[in-house]
């Protein structure tokens, strides 16, 4: 990864990278979403309405030279990280297979997403159209037992 910024988009980012273009190829990768389906101002317009903190959504056109539709052009957005602190990768990723699901569902592969995810319950709500808090839900007690579980190992707190 050439920067903090990829860096820090890469775990929400990186779950979508089987099912369209995250830039793999381009010199922002994992800063750009898209695929060659996708119109680039509104999903721009659908990620901005989710209200995500510490993140804007500008629409763009790019043509990956690597992975998901190679040498394809392709609309989808450039992810402006404004305030790292506040920013939830994971919750983008989540945000973006909503979307994505909602507006390209004949197009959109979220079977294929469960790869990375390994999270059935999550896919089938994405599916549904449920909320993003509705699907945090479904792994927030298995996050909190994670995070006791790693206490014991933090360094740096």
């Amino acid at each position: 990864m050439r920067n903090l910024n990829e860096a820090i988009l890469y775990p929400g980012v990186g779950l979508l990278e089987s099912v369209v273009s995250v830039g793999r190829g381009t010199d922002t990768p994992f800063e750009v979403v898209g695929a060659p389906y996708i119109d680039d101002v509104n999903l721009a317009a659908e990620m901005n309405r989710a209200g995500l903190s510490g993140v804007r959504f500008v629409p763009v056109r790019f043509t990956p030279k690597a992975s998901v539709f190679r040498d394809q052009p392709c609309g989808g957005v450039y992810i402006l990280v404004t305030d790292r602190d506040a920013f939830a990768p994971v919750d983008v990723g989540v945000e973006f297979a909503l979307a994505l699901q909602r507006l390209y569902p004949g197009e959109f592969a979220l079977d294929k997403v469960q790869r990375l995810l390994q999270h059935p319950p999550t896919i089938s709500a994405i599916r549904a159209g449920k909320t993003l808090a509705e699907i945090k839900q479904l792994w927030a007690g298995d996050l909190d037992e994670f995070k006791k579980r790693r206490e014991k190992f933090l360094i740096y707190k």
